[in-house]
């Protein structure tokens, strides 16, 4: 869950950096952002949306030209949630059951 929460976060974090895109593509860019961050946050499709979140996070960094730590962190905290998977506290866990690797 906080996993879960903070690559929300940082994926929120993105909507003021796509300001420097045309307009419409940016109004594209904020609202897959907002969606993604959504998906995060409530835990569904998580593996979907945290690879999302990573590729929007890369995408910003290679439009931008602009290389930061703070965006490998947050690519690699995406990237992480997606190999980990949603949490026992997520939509994925209630509806798909949880999955335990043992």
């Amino acid at each position: 869950m906080i996993l879960r929460a903070a690559a929300g976060f940082a994926a929120l974090a993105m909507v003021h950096r796509v300001s420097d895109l045309t307009e419409m593509a940016a109004l594209l860019a904020r609202c897959v952002i907002l969606a993604v961050t959504g998906l995060l946050w409530i835990g569904l499709w998580t593996p979907i949306a945290a690879i999302a979140a990573a590729a929007l996070q890369i995408g910003i960094v290679v439009l931008g030209q602009e290389l930061s730590a703070a965006s490998g962190v947050n690519a690699a905290l995406a990237l992480a949630l997606a190999m980990l998977g949603p949490g026992s506290w997520s939509l994925d866990a209630r509806l798909f059951g949880r999955k335990r690797i043992i």
